[in-house]
């Protein structure tokens, strides 16, 4: 958060990664100390009284009473904050979240706040178990994108409490507030931790081949004049890759079968929708609830797979598994030119000791038909919509996303979505790595995010999400892919999967 039959989801690598990213107090990596990135994988079918009778000291104890009296004999409201669904259930982690649940009921006589940390593999049946039973938390996170899917629907609309209280929502770029605006209108969460995708190059690499490096504002073009687009970084990824006679991918004699260095690879997306919404978001949920296939993700297959089979400036699935190419962490070796990857990323573009590796810099995603799309990565707080409390949750909510923003980005490893916070994140991140990345591409990035999210929902999630990994491995696997018959093979089978869904 490593790898199954050579293949390492992100999802799963980011959970085995979360001990070495807590280790790197600035980077923290939003994934990089990441847990950010949805460290939920799929759940267990372990349940809450299961976990129980295991003996599991992390199941939930029953609350006895939502309201006592306070000492000025004022009511006392309890609210419950659930963790576990992402990331904050680490022992290094627990510790910082108690402080705050403590620092919060010294300072708000009226509301009681609790807290129950709940393993990753079971939050998601026992969250499911406590709301059929009819004891639900009020507060569940921090939870990402994907992480949230089994509950959709279940979330309280939050503009209304926060028109009422006069929240600040100008500390956020706009674009990703509205991110978490749903299809009906209603805003179930609010900006907290996000990582941006962008390109990580190597500027070794860059440098030796004689090549500008690419660009760092969206809109600017390349060195040369060209539009930076897809077509360009294909450019520079050919040229990037060399074979072990020293002859790169634009030569006749270049050998695809004795590649050592590579121009170009999607680090850890390894996953078809993900891998698509480089080109620009979408959904396999088409308006009407059938499958449909995004053209811009059907463009980013055929680009990629031509990149891999007919260029070779691309990695295919054996040469990913290499120790060439560190098991699937290939832009850490040195060996590769550039990769998109999310800001969490920085958890592991490391040295052994922790000490960040300084042959790198980060560029902004190229533009395909002439936009450019970062898709997004996030952690957030949701407030469930049977709460009876709703004020008394948004006030929590406000807590966590306000005074205890900074301890708690620290523990978690996110990048602050509130920017009046993100020069200290990003100054922390200088002392890992002072050979001067440009951060600045990871605060442009934020505001051009992936709608719908490529994380988003879909009917019969975990075996469409199956079938989806099915397919993706194919454009790594198979050199002579008939893409618009497997293509269309997938929409027909997510039709069927959506349907009994």
């Amino acid at each position: 958060m490593l790898p199954t039959s050579s293949r390492v989801p992100w999802r799963r690598l980011l959970v085995v990664l979360v001990a070495l990213v807590l280790l790197a107090a600035a980077c923290g990596d939003s994934d990089g100390g990441d847990d950010a990135v949805d460290a939920a994988d799929d759940a267990t079918a372990t349940t809450a009284a299961a976990a129980a009778d295991d003996g599991d000291d992390d199941a939930p104890a029953e609350t006895t009473a939502e309201t006592e009296a306070s000492d000025d004999g004022g009511e006392v409201v309890t609210i419950r904050w659930f963790v576990g669904l992402g990331t904050g259930a680490q022992p290094e982690q627990i510790e910082v979240q108690e402080a705050v649940v403590a620092r919060f009921n010294e300072t708000h006589p009226n509301i009681n706040l609790e807290i129950e940390f709940i393993d990753n593999e079971v939050a998601n049946d026992t969250l499911a178990t406590q709301i059929a039973g009819g004891n639900a938390p009020d507060i569940v996170g921090p939870v990402g994108i994907r992480g949230s899917n089994a509950f959709a629907g279940q979330f309280l609309d939050l503009e209304p409490l926060v028109e009422a209280s006069g929240f600040d929502l100008s500390v956020y770029d706009p674009a990703q507030v509205e991110f978490w605006r749903e299809a009906d209108g209603a805003l179930t969460a609010l900006p907290f931790g996000v990582f941006p995708s962008f390109i990580f190059y190597n500027t070794e690499l860059f440098d030796e081949a004689g090549l500008a490096y690419p660009p760092q504002e969206f809109g600017e073009p390349y060195a040369d004049g060209d539009p930076w687009d897809m077509d360009k970084l294909a450019e520079l990824a050919a040229i990037l890759t060399v074979d072990a006679n020293g002859n790169d991918a634009t030569s006749p004699d270049f050998d695809a079968d004795d590649t050592v260095q590579f121009g170009f690879t999607h680090q850890w997306g390894d996953d078809a929708r993900a891998q698509g919404s480089f080109f620009g978001g979408g959904d396999f949920v088409g308006a009407d609830g059938a499958a449909q296939i995004p053209e811009p993700w059907v463009a980013e297959w055929a680009w990629h797979h031509d990149l891999i089979w007919e260029t070779g400036a691309a990695p295919n699935q054996s040469y990913i598994d290499s120790e060439l190419l560190n098991a699937g962490n290939t832009f850490t070796t040195g060996n590769m030119g550039m990769v998109f990857t999310h800001l969490w990323y920085t958890c592991c573009v490391r040295n052994d000791d922790n000490t960040g590796k300084e042959f790198f810099d980060i560029a902004v995603v190229p533009e395909y038909e002439g936009e450019a799309t970062s898709k997004l990565h996030a952690d957030i707080f949701r407030i469930l919509e049977s709460t009876d409390h709703p004020e008394e949750a948004f006030e929590v909510l406000t807590f966590l996303l306000t005074d205890a923003a900074g301890e708690l980005l620290n523990t978690y490893g996110g990048m602050p979505a509130r920017t009046d916070l993100q020069d200290a994140f990003f100054a922390g991140l200088d002392e890992t790595f002072p050979q001067g990345v440009n951060w600045d591409v990871a605060r442009a990035s934020l505001a051009l995010p992936d709608e719908p999210s490529h994380e988003g929902n879909m009917p019969n999630f975990l075996e469409a999400e199956a079938r989806i990994d099915q397919f993706e491995s194919l454009i790594a696997s198979e050199p002579d892919l008939d893409l618009a018959a497997e293509t269309e093979s997938l929409r027909a089978d997510l039709d069927v999967i959506f349907a009994a869904g």
